[in-house]
Order: C-alpha cells, then sequence, then structure tokens
C-alpha cells in the first residue's frame, strides 16, 4: 500500500525536516476552491518568474551570442528543444513541491545515503558557484558598458549586491516577485526594440527551429550547443521551484493540490515562454547583424555592445543591450541566493542567515572572475562564461534523475505519481541530457 502524499513529510522518519523558506512558507493567500480562475492564477503566478530567471541570466548571452554569430540561426532548435524540455522537468519540481511538502533537495536527503546525497550536495553547490560566476561577469561587463567602471572593479562590486538581497526578502516574498517581473519586462522591452531594428529573416529563423545532424557531427556546434542546454535547463532552478511553489497556501487536500498543480505548471510555462522570446532574441540579433555581415567570430558581450550601434545604425541599440544586461544579472543574483539557501537548508538541514550564505556564495565566485579578467581581460572573461555553462550541464543530470526518480515513485506521490506518458518523456529528456553530455566528454577527452 503507498503512502498518502500528505503523510511524506512526516512518515519519512526521523530526518525532521522544516518547511523551506520557512520565513515564506504559505505566506501568498490562494482564493478557495470554486472562485474566479484569473484570481487563482494571479494568485500562483510568480514562482515561474522566478524560475525563469536563470534561463536568462548572463551565461545564456554569452552561449547565444557565440551561436549566432558563428552559425547563423541554426542552434534555434536548440534553445527551443532546451525550453521545452525545462517546461516538462520545472512542472515536475513543482509537482514535487506541492505533493509532498518537499523540495528537491529535502527529498533528496530523506531517500539516499549520507554519502550520496553530500556528494549530490557538492555537485548542487558547484552548479550554484558557475551560476554565479556567469552573474558576477555578466553584471560587472554592464557596468563597465554603461559606466566606465573597470572590469575587475566591477567584479568586486558584485558583492555589495547582497544588500539588495536583504532589502527585498524584509520586504516579504510576493514584493519579491513584482521586483524579478519588473526586470524581466526591461530585459523583454529591450529586446523587442533591437529585433525590430536588426530586421531579421524570418525565413532563416523558421529553417533555424528544425534541428540538424550537423550539430551533434561538428565539434565546435556541439560545444555551444550543450553550452545552451546549460545555461537554459539550469540545475538548482529545479531545487529552487519545488520550494517556491510552496509559499502558496492553498487546500492541502487532494482536489488542492491538483489545482496548485495545475496552476503552478500554467505560470511557469507562460514564464518560461518569456524566458524563450528572450534567449531566442539575443541568438537572432547575433545571427541578423553579426553573421550575416560575416562577423563569425563576436563571441564577447563587449564587443557585442560596441558593434551594435554602428552595424544598426542606431546609438540606443547599444545602450539597450547594456541595460538589459545589468538587469539580467540583477535578477539572476536574486534567484541564486534563493536556490544556495534552499540546497543548503535541504541537504543539510542547516540554515544560514541569507546575507552570510550569499557572501560565501559570492566570493567563491568572484576570486576566480577577478583572477582571470585581471590576467586575460575580456576575451578571458568571455570564454569564462560560456565554460561556467558547460560544466553547468554537466551538473545537470545530477538534479534531473532524482526529479524524476521521485516523481515517478508512487510512494511518494500517491495519485499524483506522473502517469505513464510522462514517465517516459521525463526519463527520456534525462536520456538526452545525458547523451549530449557524454558526447561532448568523448569530443574533449578521446
Amino acid at each position: 500500500m503507498t503512502t498518502p502524499p500528505s503523510d511524506i513529510a512526516a512518515t519519512i522518519g526521523t530526518v525532521a525536516l522544516r518547511p523551506s523558506l520557512p520565513e515564506s512558507y504559505r505566506s501568498v493567500p490562494v482564493p478557495p476552491s470554486g472562485g474566479s480562475v484569473w484570481r487563482k492564477m494571479g494568485a500562483f503566478a510568480g514562482p515561474g518568474y522566478l524560475v525563469a530567471v536563470g534561463y536568462m541570466d548572463p551565461g545564456n548571452w554569452a552561449t547565444d551570442l557565440a551561436g549566432g554569430s558563428a552559425f547563423g540561426y541554426t542552434l534555434l532548435s536548440v534553445i527551443l528543444l532546451a525550453n521545452v524540455m525545462a517546461m516538462v522537468l520545472q512542472a515536475l519540481a513543482a509537482r514535487l513541491g506541492i505533493v509532498t511538502g518537499l523540495d528537491l533537495a529535502q527529498a533528496c536527503r530523506a531517500h539516499y545515503s549520507p554519502p550520496v546525497r553530500f556528494g549530490l550536495w557538492i555537485l548542487c553547490e558547484l552548479a550554484i558557484v558557475a551560476c554565479d560566476l556567469a552573474e558576477v561577469i555578466g553584471t560587472a561587463i554592464a557596468l563597465q558598458l554603461l559606466f566606465g567602471i573597470p572590469l575587475v572593479a566591477g567584479v568586486i562590486l558584485t558583492a555589495l549586491d547582497v544588500l539588495l538581497i536583504l532589502f527585498l526578502q524584509q520586504r516579504g516574498f510576493r514584493k519579491l516577485e513584482a521586483f524579478i517581473v519588473a526586470l524581466l519586462i526591461i530585459i523583454a522591452g529591450c529586446f523587442a526594440v533591437e529585433l525590430a531594428l536588426s530586421q531579421p529573416s524570418l525565413a532563416g529563423i523558421a529553417a533555424g527551429l528544425v534541428p540538424r545532424a550537423e550539430i551533434i557531427t561538428n565539434p565546435a556546434m556541439l560545444y555551444i550547443a550543450i553550452g545552451i542546454l546549460g545555461a537554459t535547463v539550469m540545475p538548482h532552478n529545479l531545487y529552487l521551484h519545488s520550494s517556491i511553489v510552496q509559499t502558496r497556501d492553498f487546500e492541502r487536500s487532494e482536489a488542492g493540490k491538483r489545482e496548485a498543480i495545475r496552476y503552478a505548471t500554467i505560470d511557469s510555462s507562460v514564464a518560461l515562454g518569456l524566458a524563450l522570446f528572450i534567449n531566442a532574441s539575443i541568438l537572432i540579433l547575433a545571427a541578423a547583424t553579426f553573421h550575416q555581415a560575416g562577423r563569425s567570430d563576436v563571441a564577447e558581450i563587449q564587443d557585442a555592445y560596441h558593434l551594435l550601434a554602428p552595424m544598426l545604425g542606431v546609438g540606443v541599440a547599444s545602450t539597450l543591450f547594456a541595460i538589459a544586461l545589468l538587469a539580467s544579472g540583477q535578477n539572476s543574483t536574486v534567484t541564486a541566493t534563493l536556490a544556495g539557501q534552499i540546497v543548503m537548508e535541504g541537504f543539510l538541514n542547516i540554515r544560514l542567515p541569507p546575507w552570510l550564505r550569499r557572501l560565501v556564495t559570492r566570493v567563491l565566485a568572484i576570486v576566480p572572475a577577478v583572477m582571470v579578467a585581471a590576467y586575460y581581460g575580456e576575451s578571458g572573461t568571455a570564454k569564462l562564461l560560456v565554460l561556467s555553462q558547460v560544466v553547468l550541464s554537466l551538473q545537470l543530470p545530477f538534479a534531473v534523475v532524482p526529479l524524476v526518480q521521485f516523481t515517478s515513485d508512487g510512494a511518494k506521490m500517491g495519485r499524483f505519481v506522473n502517469p505513464r506518458w510522462l514517465k517516459y518523456a521525463a526519463w527520456g529528456i534525462s536520456a538526452v541530457i545525458i547523451g549530449l553530455n557524454m558526447k561532448l566528454l568523448s569530443t574533449v577527452f578521446l
């Protein structure tokens, strides 16, 4: 006999796990069953946008710019595939959190032996540092482009964003979500203008959405494709989403959970649709502006900034590009902090003050960023950005496999266990991710 999902948190035994983000747990009211659909959608809207932030951070910019300038529209199919995969995996993360009352880190702690969960924790921390590395570099580049702040100084200044985190968390979770959505609107608006100015080929975009075998057989293209995958389906987002869906005060009955799953899936899918638009826009902009002009070597964010205005003939194009980059870096900073807090609390059952957790993560990212910026300059930071996204992709299976395993387990999920079609789709996505990573490793080391 399977254990009812509502009892999972109580019966996993002596682990004694508290709710993740206890200060925000069940803090957002939800209208009762039978109320207005739009009011319910509004109540559940928010967590998906926090998750979507990770799908358009500065690491995405590096991989999308490199892919668009070098290969035109070809890698659009990778962005589309990665976003579809992300929609499925984030829906599973929300399902796990809503049904069991556990986030993914807590579920791993309850299910695996101490050595296994310690290893998973270390790998997840490495992924968060790699993500934070991209945010540090992206924010520093934006500060350099907009205000002329030297790159090394900009990297060091990013440590101060811990103050932003403290301010937002004190204002409440709903205010934090509003801040994130406001920055997303700024990013989307900037790229809508950029696309209108670049006048991309609609036929080229349509052709780029169709996968080509060359993506697998061409090592250079495969490397960028893996980077796009790692930058899009980010491991820590799965931990984050499974936790923040629990900020909604929905009914913990079977009907209430079913409704919560439905609205949380809509929220994340719509938000990831916005992420798809922004990621595709970056690649399309690079393809239409640089690749079309024979500049297949533009992989640096700084080069893109300096070339956009003269090549598009509009001075504001470069400024909009830098503003969107700064908004992207700050947005990602907030969600990486939340993810780090959730991972540490979930795996180790240890809670650090948010400012201390943020400072530790940021220092670990700042050290390599400062070294690379000081010794190699702008070209080194661009290579580090792409490498950080490849590292994220290599870490991804260690979050995806437990997530699919737990949500496909009837003993943990009860009636909410993945239906057969979803189970096959989820394991298929896992196989694709693992297969592409194995292909990359064989290309690099053999």
